[in-house]
This record gives C-alpha cells, sequence and structure tokens, in this order.
C-alpha cells in the first residue's frame, strides 16, 4: 500500500498513472514518412484481401463448408487485430500528441490480446478439421456438424475475450511510477511489466503461464492433429492420393508456422531480451502476419481463385441479395 499511496501522491507518478506516451515510430521525418506509408498499405491490403475472402466464400454456396466457416472466421480476427494496432500507429506517428490515456490504452491491449489469442485457438480448431476430414472422412459431416463448428467458435472466442480482460485488469493494477513514456508503438503486456516500480516476478509468471496455456496448449493440439494427419496420409498407396490430402494442409501449415513462431518468440522468451526486437516481433504478427493469412490461403486455394476468375458480377448480385436477407 505504501508504494501505491507514493506514486499517487507524486505529482509526475500521478500523470503517468492516467496517461502513457507512445514512442512508436522514429522521429526522423524522412523515417516516420517511410514508416506511415508502409504501415497504411500493410492495412489497406489486409483489409481488401480479408473482405474480399470473406466476400467469395458467403456469395459461393461450393464454400459452405466446416473449413471455410472457421477461414471466414480468421479473416475476420485479422481485420480486427491488425485495426487494433496500425490505425492508431499511424495516427501516433502523424501526431504531436503521442500520449494515450489509461482507459484507451487498457481497451487496445484487451482487443489486441483477445483477437491474438483467438487466432491461436482458430488455428487449433482448423487443424482438428483437417484431421477429421483426412482421418476419419466417412464421420467428417456428423462430427463437423453446423452446431459443433459453431460450438467451436463461440468457445474459442468467449473464453479469449474473459482472459483477455483478466490479464489486462491485473496488469494495471500495477504502479507505474518509472516513467509513463512506453518504449512500444501501442499498450502490450511486455513493455508494462518494465514500467511498473514494484516486483513484477509474480505477473510475469502468469503471463508465462498464461501464454503457456494459449499458445503453447492450441499448438500441442494443432501438432498432435498434423502426427494424425501425416500417419494416415503416408498409409495411402496412391501417390496423388497423398498429394490431394496435403495440399488441403499446407496454407495452415504456412500460417501457423508464421504465427505461433512470433508468439512464441515474444511471450514465452526470458526476461532479458531486447526492446527493439519485441517491438519488430509485435509488428510481424500484428500487422504483417493478418496481411498474409488471406494471401497464403487464396494463392494455394483452387476453389477460392475459381469463385473470384469465374463471374464477379454475378458473385456481387449474390452478395447484395445475401445482404438483403440478412
Amino acid at each position: 500500500m505504501e508504494g501505491v499511496y507514493l506514486c499517487v501522491m507524486d505529482p509526475f507518478n500521478q500523470s503517468s498513472a492516467t496517461r502513457f506516451i507512445l514512442l512508436g515510430l522514429s522521429d526522423v521525418p524522412h523515417l516516420k514518412v517511410i514508416g506511415v506509408l508502409s504501415f497504411s498499405v500493410i492495412y489497406l491490403i489486409t483489409l481488401l484481401a480479408n473482405f474480399l475472402l470473406i466476400i467469395v466464400v458467403t456469395v459461393n454456396p461450393k464454400l459452405h463448408t466446416p473449413m471455410y466457416f472457421f477461414l471466414t472466421n480468421l479473416s475476420f480476427i485479422d481485420i480486427c487485430f491488425s485495426t487494433t494496432v496500425v490505425p492508431k500507429i499511424i495516427k501516433n506517428t502523424l501526431s504531436a500528441d503521442k500520449s494515450v490515456s489509461l482507459l484507451e490504452c487498457a481497451i487496445q491491449m484487451h482487443f489486441h490480446l483477445a483477437f491474438g489469442s483467438t487466432e491461436c485457438f482458430i488455428l487449433a480448431v482448423m487443424a482438428y478439421d483437417r484431421f477429421v476430414a483426412i482421418c476419419k472422412p466417412l464421420h467428417y459431416n456428423i462430427i463437423m456438424s453446423r452446431k459443433m463448428c459453431i460450438s467451436l467458435a463461440a468457445a474459442s472466442w468467449i473464453s479469449c475475450f474473459i482472459h483477455s480482460f483478466m490479464e489486462v485488469i491485473y496488469t494495471f493494477q500495477m504502479p507505474f511510477c518509472r516513467s509513463n513514456h512506453v518504449n512500444h508503438f501501442f499498450c502490450e503486456v511486455p513493455p508494462f511489466l518494465q514500467m511498473s516500480c514494484s516486483d513484477t516476478f509474480f505477473h510475469e509468471l502468469a503471463m508465462y503461464i498464461s501464454a503457456g496455456i494459449i499458445v503453447s496448449l492450441s499448438f500441442l493440439l494443432i501438432l498432435i492433429s498434423y502426427i494424425h494427419i501425416v500417419s494416415t496420409i503416408l498409409k495411402i498407396n496412391s501417390s496423388d492420393g497423398r498429394y490431394k490430402a496435403l495440399s488441403t494442409c499446407v496454407s495452415h501449415i504456412i500460417v501457423v508456422t508464421f504465427y505461433y513462431g512470433t508468439i512464441m518468440l515474444l511471450y514465452l522468451r526470458p526476461h532479458s531480451r531486447s526492446v527493439n526486437i519485441d517491438k519488430s516481433v509485435s509488428m510481424v504478427y500484428s500487422a504483417v502476419t493478418p496481411m498474409l493469412n488471406p494471401i497464403i490461403y487464396s494463392v494455394r486455394n483452387k476453389d477460392v481463385k475459381d469463385t473470384i476468375r469465374k463471374n464477379p458480377i454475378q458473385d456481387c448480385l449474390r452478395l447484395k441479395l445475401f445482404l438483403l436477407k440478412a
């Protein structure tokens, strides 16, 4: 209580507890211009690519399958995930006032954590979907029923939003007495641990445990699914059959490797780490990955490419009818 009392009574510490200054991009003018242009292009491509993928799946009845249902969930997550970070970075870079209120920071941290962890679970669910499709094809429609798909998606969203809320509450209970300058592009948990004037050992331990449960558990589920998938594929006598089965998983494997690699590098590393590396890794999985995901799935997916190529005018009309009915 004494530490908290001192933080409240000191004028500087009081301001640091209510507003934070995001250091963000470089103050060098030409580097700021390059940064803003780069983030603007990345964000625009992210929106266009993910919205296009959602529209393609919506207007083509052939794509109304469990795999594409989870893929539209992933695209929606990527849109929201990028939106929680990139517009704020651009605004702060162009604005002279780089401060953010405690509430704004908490909201950004909550949604960033929630969408990021939801993506982990959705990728795990997509791996399970591929496992059922390849290892239990005769029971696929029964196991991956509409009710089951909605339940898996809903459980992923709800559990991750609850976990994120608790993590943010726990983070902002710490006293921030050292500085109100956040050496990051946006509000994320690791930089705030370095700003606290209290012992953060237990908070770091809790962060590693929660990250371990979400990231490692979902990654383990993916790994187990693919062990069974590979085992089943190797038993297929036809080389064409093996290739066809494996080709349905390649895009997912690429996305999982890229996303989980950056997440684990940031949250499961020891305390002694480089701030610049953390900032770079955060931007890769928060801005670059949401842009690449729909491109990876579209480039390698024949059904998606055929839908885009065949009759875009008819697809637009179908989308309008769908929206009117909704």
